[in-house]
């Protein structure tokens, strides 16, 4: 079944306060039970002393490649270095990631602007998915226009989420909602509160690798929030964002519009270790875009470090990887920008 999101109610959820703490419930002693003894405890019975201590463990997800752009996938603990603010930082893991569960975002641009490709995108996506996802996997899929659909949640079922991405529609109406969507703008697209809606609502309470991919012209007409914000709420999900920069691009000329989507999307997707592909309306670049990301998704790294700077302040973390390969050659390391620091303590 289809579930929409509406902004108003998105907002309203986003505003409650989130808590992740177990309730602990001391039951009284029944009537019935045994006398307890006054005795002395014995000496190992005696009260320990226990001390909470919050270990703050950075994950880094990344991919490797050689100088002719092909991907790296036997690299070893040795072969590469991370620096956070600068500064080295001494491994506690470093695995390749090539088996290990993916949930998948499909964010799917439904917007006027994709009327001619959207049955390209339909079929190309599909075929992907049924690579793509193995028995641990799952993935989900939005719409995007003028509100933010969620099309089918998570799942490992590739029937369901083939049948939904076959039922998605353009839908290239007037929101009536708040905000700065303009009145009769026929190509009004929530592209960045869709990132962030996917990244708060779906990927953060996800512990395995995270991903999502953006089919759409890079478009964003009338979002609440800001690209940052969305790219932010994304970096804290620990979530890559690939974007396939899919263009109807004789729609554009037959309307006398520039197309300016290129360099929003190359921002949210380098901040957050993934990249942008830019496939014009052409179906076998689509097709191998869609290979390239499967392959990138199989032959990632995850290293992990306990950051020297321990100061609890939700501060942004630069952080820099840098890997060689065999022959000592710089590899092109593929990764997030960054992270933030956790909040202090309330």
């Amino acid at each position: 079944m289809t579930m929409h999101i509406p902004w108003r109610a998105a907002l309203l959820l986003l505003a409650l306060p989130m808590t992740s703490a177990t309730i602990l419930a001391q039951l009284a002693p029944s009537p019935d039970a045994p006398p307890v003894s006054n005795a002395p405890a014995e000496p190992d019975e005696a009260p320990v002393a226990t001390f909470k201590i919050q270990v703050n463990l950075v994950d880094i997800l990344f991919t490797a490649k050689d100088k002719n752009g092909n991907l790296v996938p036997h690299l070893t603990r040795g072969d590469c270095s991370i620096s956070e603010d600068k500064v080295p930082q001494t491994l506690k893991s470093f695995v390749a990631e090539t088996s290990q569960p993916l949930t998948l975002g499909i964010l799917l641009d439904t917007s006027g602007s994709q009327t001619r490709v959207l049955q390209l995108e339909k079929d190309a996506g599909g075929e992907f998915l049924q690579r793509v996802l193995k028995p641990k996997d799952q993935a989900f899929l939005l719409g995007v226009d003028v509100n933010v659909d969620l099309l089918q949640d998570l799942t490992n079922n590739v029937r369901q989420l083939a049948h939904a991405l076959n039922q998605a529609e353009i839908n290239a109406g007037v929101s009536l909602g708040p905000g700065p969507v303009p009145t009769g703008n026929p190509r009004g697209t929530l592209l960045y509160d869709a990132v962030y809606l996917a990244s708060r609502e779906k990927l953060n309470q996800e512990s395995a690798r995270k991903a999502m991919i953006l089919l759409t012209d890079g478009e964003d007409q009338g979002s609440h929030k800001k690209i940052e914000e969305a790219i932010a709420a994304a970096q804290k999900a620990n979530a890559v964002v690939y974007v396939i920069l899919i263009a109807d691009v004789a729609g554009y000329l037959d309307m006398g519009m520039g197309y300016f989507g290129y360099s929003a999307m190359k921002k949210m997707a380098e901040e957050t270790g993934g990249r942008v592909i830019n496939v014009g309306n052409n179906e076998k670049k689509l097709r191998a875009a869609f290979d390239q990301i499967e392959a990138e998704l199989r032959t990632q790294y995850m290293a992990t470090y306990t950051p020297t700077n321990a100061k609890q302040d939700g501060a942004f973390r630069r952080i820099a990887v840098e890997c060689r390969g065999d022959g000592g050659d710089n590899l092109k390391v593929q990764v997030r920008k960054g992270y933030f620091a956790p909040s202090p303590a309330n």
